[in-house]
């Protein structure tokens, strides 16, 4: 497999580099934020609390760019985003009033999910195909998703920065995670800086911005069929998220933490590798076949772990899984917005977006009541059923429906 890197341009590389501070930020708080918040003195309920309004602000800022984030222009928009967003990581940093820090991480829409896919996603999303020619745009996704997981992957490991910093420092863990939090919201507001630095390509042209709703017959009918798929895969991803998996190791296998943070980290570099392995493949075969033929089998292996004879075995089958589960991720992106115009690609983006929020957020709620009602293993057979389901009917539904540049036959 060849790998070029001569097609990242200007304009990319302020996405990328932009993106994966973000990435790192939400890395870092997904394993922060709760014990920094009960160092404070929040109850759990209050910490519960305080982290789902920052989830609910992504939601809506999300929803908000979806309508708004072309009129408004996409630099001016992932600017302020920026600056929202660092806001929110000084009130974690600072704020010790419960009601105001709520308010301030709604408002800077604070990422405790530990994934980046908020509203300035949303805008990348769009952004990024036009910086691009359509035979690289998958190459461009592809590279721009391994960046987020190797923020993601950082920010997580930097977790253990405040202990460190408290150790070396003489202070409390407390002021250990204002420090850390601080770096965060300085490092985010950097980025509205590096926005400023964006070409004109990255915005629709003024004709061409569609008002306030305006969505065109064409874009409905693919992003009403897009969601509801969408809403059944991210409903399976939700029952399949690390969280419930790790516990599922630890109580069948007894696996120990370190273990199972060796077990995930090599998951991680596996998902990294398979993003570039996939615009490579669609590049052969289509990027709905890519989509497809990848993340089915990767159901069936994690399907298959519970019936392991042994935790080598099913620790083997959990990776084989995530070697696959992520192809689908670039080729995704790549495509959908490929078969919308320019200048919908924010609406498309932004409502699979909100989706998949909204999945994620209800899957492990009713994961964790039958996990205790019906067994730990439970969860992967059903989030595998309809990871499953979700990879028909999107073929079903899809496989005539071509991106451009596999419609023109290559010499």
């Amino acid at each position: 497999m060849r790998i070029s890197l001569k097609f990242i341009s200007k304009d990319a590389r302020i996405f990328y580099a932009t993106a994966f501070v973000r990435s790192a930020a939400a890395g870092l708080t997904g394993v922060a934020a709760a014990i920094a918040l009960g160092e404070r003195g929040l109850t759990v309920r209050q910490t519960g609390y305080a982290i789902g309004a920052g989830l609910a602000g992504m939601a809506v800022a999300t929803a908000v760019v979806t309508l708004m984030g072309d009129r408004i222009g996409r630099r001016r928009t992932l600017a302020v985003l920026a600056l929202l967003n660092a806001g929110g990581y000084v009130a974690l940093a600072a704020i010790d009033e419960f009601p105001v820090l709520v308010v301030l991480m709604f408002a800077g829409m604070v990422n405790a999910m530990g994934r980046d896919r908020g509203a300035a996603a949303t805008i990348d999303q769009a952004a990024l195909p036009a910086i691009t020619t359509a035979e690289r745009r998958t190459w461009t996704f592809a590279w721009y998703n391994l960046v987020l997981d190797a923020g993601q992957t950082i920010g997580s490991a930097a977790g253990a920065v405040p202990v460190l910093l408290a150790s070396a420092w003489g202070i409390s863990r407390a002021s250990g995670h204002a420090w850390t939090f601080t770096v965060c919201a300085v490092a985010l507001a950097a980025t509205a800086l590096g926005y400023a630095g964006l070409s004109a390509n990255v915005e629709v042209p003024g004709e061409r911005r569609p008002r306030v709703g305006q969505v065109d017959r064409h874009t409905r009918a693919i992003a009403s069929r897009l969601v509801l798929l969408f809403g059944l895969d991210s409903l399976g991803s939700g029952f399949l998220n690390s969280a419930l998996i790790a516990f599922w190791f630890f109580e069948r296998y007894g696996l120990s933490e370190v273990q199972l943070a060796a077990l995930f980290a090599a998951a991680r570099l596996l998902n990294a590798v398979s993003h570039l392995l996939a615009a490579w493949l669609a590049r052969r075969i289509g990027l709905v076949n890519t989509m497809v033929l990848t993340h089915m089998p990767s159901s069936v292996f994690l399907m298959l772990a519970p019936l392991a004879p042994g935790p080598a075995g099913a620790m083997a089958l959990f990776l084989a899984r995530e070697a696959l589960v992520e192809m689908d991720v670039p080729t995704r992106q790549s495509y959908m917005m490929a078969i919308v115009a320019a200048e919908q690609r924010t609406f498309v983006s932004g409502i699979t977006n909100v989706t998949r929020l909204v999945g994620w957020a209800v899957g492990p709620m009713i994961a964790g009541v039958m996990m205790q009602g019906h067994g730990s293993a439970t969860p992967l057979f059903i989030g595998g059923t309809l990871k499953i389901a979700y990879d028909v009917l999107l073929y079903n539904q899809f496989r005539h429906v071509r991106a451009p540049e596999e419609s023109v036959p290559r010499r």
